[in-house]
C-alpha cells in the first residue's frame, strides 16, 4: 500500500504525484510498541497539505452547500481515510468546547486554516492555555489531554485566505477551520475532569471515529 503521506496528493496533478512517488517516506525501524509507523512530523505535513488543498478549492465538493457553514454545532468531513491515518476538516462554532479528552491509542496533529483555536492542555499539574491562529500547527503525542474551542478574537494574520467556498461577506471568524490528522485512525477517546485536589480524573471512555469529540 502506498504511503498515506502521499495519498492526500491524489487530488493533485500528475506531475506532483510523480515527484512525490519518487521520494516516498523512508523505511524506518520502529519499536512494535508504537501504535503507528507515522511520526508527528508526518502528520503535520499531512495537515499542511490538506490545508493547502482546501484553500485551493480541491475539496469544495465536500464543503457545505452554498458556503453555509453550521452556526450552532461543530461540523467535520473526512478528507482522507485509510488503514494508517484519518484526515479531517473541522469547522468550529462559538462556545462549543470538546471537553478535556485524549485520543486513546492515536497520535494527532492539526493545522489552523482560518480564525483561531484556544487549546487548554493538561501538563500533569495544571491546565495550560495557548491560542493557535491561521497558519499555526500543533501535534499531539499519546497521552495528550486537552480541550479545544474556537477563540473569540483571533489576531489578524496577513496573507491568510479562507477557502474558495466561503462567501466574500463573512468575517474573519466565520468559518473557523482546521485540518486534523490521526494515526492510527481514531477508535476511542477518554474524557476527564479536574478534581478538587489539583488532579485529573477520567470520567468515561467511548468508542468513536469522530475527531475532537462528538460532533
Amino acid at each position: 500500500m502506498r504511503s498515506s503521506v502521499l495519498s492526500l496528493s491524489s487530488a493533485r496533478d500528475a506531475g506532483t504525484l510523480n515527484a512525490r512517488a519518487a521520494n516516498p517516506l523512508p523505511t524506518r525501524s520502529i519499536a512494535p510498541a508504537l501504535p503507528t509507523r507515522l511520526r508527528p512530523a508526518d502528520l503535520l505535513r499531512l495537515t499542511d497539505e490538506g490545508a493547502e488543498d482546501v484553500l485551493a478549492g480541491r475539496f469544495d465538493h465536500l464543503l457545505p452547500a452554498d458556503g453555509q457553514w453550521p452556526a450552532q454545532e461543530r461540523w467535520a468531513t473526512r478528507l482522507l481515510s485509510d488503514d494508517e491515518v484519518d484526515v479531517w476538516l473541522i469547522s468550529w462554532t462559538p462556545d462549543r468546547f470538546t471537553e478535556l479528552h485524549d485520543h486513546a491509542g492515536s497520535i494527532g496533529a492539526l493545522t489552523v486554516l482560518s480564525g483561531a483555536l484556544a487549546e487548554y492542555r493538561w501538563n500533569g499539574t495544571e491546565l495550560r492555555h495557548r491560542t493557535l491562529v491561521a497558519g499555526d500547527q500543533a501535534s499531539f503525542p499519546i497521552g495528550w489531554v486537552h480541550d479545544v474551542v474556537r477563540a473569540p478574537e483571533p489576531p489578524a494574520v496577513p496573507g491568510i485566505e479562507v477557502p474558495v467556498a466561503v462567501a466574500d461577506s463573512i468575517g474573519p471568524l466565520d468559518p473557523t477551520l482546521s485540518v486534523h490528522a490521526y494515526s492510527p485512525p481514531l477508535t476511542a477517546m477518554s474524557y476527564y475532569e479536574l478534581t478538587g485536589h489539583g488532579g485529573l480524573r477520567r470520567t468515561r471512555t467511548v468508542l468513536t471515529d469522530q475527531p475532537e469529540g462528538d460532533m
